[in-house]
């Protein structure tokens, strides 16, 4: 008996069975909020925080890195992004996932995404994999449980059998981190009863899925430059020393299904919202050859110096129904020589994501590096 005793306990050990859940009420020595505003109170039988478009992270260190998070978040219908972040390195580097009380029901009733140097991406991970309908119910506490396990993760909402959302791959490296709360503006949400459990293997009832490799002719990575203000490519209509100069680079790879964020490396700031993307193409003769492209949120387009076109996909900038996803929605026809051509994209951002995604469809008689 107490050998089995042992064996069991052994085996317990390795899968984590034993790790009990960590508590964190929604107590102001535990918190510390900044933003808007926020309140500690009792409300509809729970200690909850009030958050209005502020941050809340746990002041104990957690070092999260694989296991469950679950928390209750009291929905209304107001237009809000409110959720969790985790696996936060610091202010600007984490994993977040929120969701969206007003398109209850709709395939973007939530969202995944990861932040890198301050900057989210939903304008770039959007749709199934990164999305769900779920229909809340409506002026009530809703449970949330995410299910982390290294690169993957799944999202429970209310139904704790059934994963109402499977992230096949989490962007950013798995690295452990705090635990945090987003209140998502512009309304104020409830957020009461978080709990954390850390296991070192959780058991994912989804099928893995592999993320697809990129089609042919896509342009698999970019050389990206550091951010600059946006002034400095306006009205110029061929590149010189004074866009050139001074610029350090960092080559970026794209992802499925061709998009590269240039935020892994770009930093935004107040002044600094443009980078510069570049690849050079190897022409066997002179001829002309279309890409296909996409970008978030304005692009200016250079080829060997000059510029040859230009656009603008920001959030509602065609309308107030306009997200400003990213998609290969554009196409220009470029004028290439015999030997080396060099394109670059100046890309600026707002907010939401900052990419730019090319591809060729007939790559006859040209080498992309």
């Amino acid at each position: 008996m107490r050998q089995q005793i042992l064996i069991t306990l052994g085996l317990c050990l390795a899968f984590s069975c034993l790790t009990m859940a960590q508590e964190y009420k929604m107590k102001p020595e535990l918190w510390e909020v900044t933003g808007a505003g926020h309140v500690f109170e009792t409300f509809e039988g729970k200690e909850s925080l009030y958050l209005f478009r502020s941050r809340a992270d746990l002041k104990t260190k957690i070092d999260f890195l694989t296991g469950i998070i679950e928390y209750d978040i009291f929905v209304t219908e107001r237009r809000g992004f409110p959720g969790v972040r985790f696996r936060i390195q610091d202010g600007g580097n984490f994993e977040e996932f929120y969701i969206r009380p007003h398109q209850s029901g709709n395939p973007d009733a939530n969202q995944y995404t990861p932040v890198f140097n301050g900057l989210t991406g939903w304008q770039l991970y959007y749709g199934p994999r990164y999305a769900a309908p779920v229909t809340y119910k409506m002026n009530a506490w809703n449970h949330v449980k995410l299910v982390i396990a290294d690169k993957q993760a799944e999202v429970f909402i209310n139904d704790m059998e059934q994963p109402a959302l499977y992230i096949a791959e989490l962007k950013r490296e798995p690295a452990p981190g705090s635990i945090g709360f987003n209140g998502g503006g512009p309304s104020p949400f409830h957020i009461a009863d978080l709990k954390v459990t850390k296991l070192n293997n959780p058991v994912l009832k989804s099928k893995r899925t592999p993320v697809p490799a990129l089609e042919e002719g896509v342009i698999n990575a970019w050389a990206v430059s550091n951010s600059f203000p946006e002034t400095k490519v306006d009205d110029v209509f061929e590149l010189g020393r004074d866009q050139k100069n001074g610029l350090s680079w960092e080559t970026v790879d794209a992802e499925f299904p061709g998009f590269t964020n240039l935020a892994r490396y770009a930093k935004i700031g107040a002044q600094n919202n443009t980078t510069f993307a570049k690849i050079t193409i190897t022409s066997d003769r002179d001829q002309v050859k279309k890409l296909t492209y996409g970008f978030s949120d304005r692009v200016r387009i250079y080829l060997n110096d000059k510029i040859l076109a230009g656009g603008n996909d920001g959030f509602v900038s065609r309308d107030y129904r306009f997200l400003g996803t990213v998609g290969y929605f554009d196409e220009v026809y470029l004028p290439l020589k015999k030997g080396k051509n060099e394109l670059w994209m100046a890309v600026s951002e707002n907010f939401g994501g900052w990419t730019v995604m090319a591809k060729f469809d007939n790559q006859e008689g040209i080498k992309v590096d």
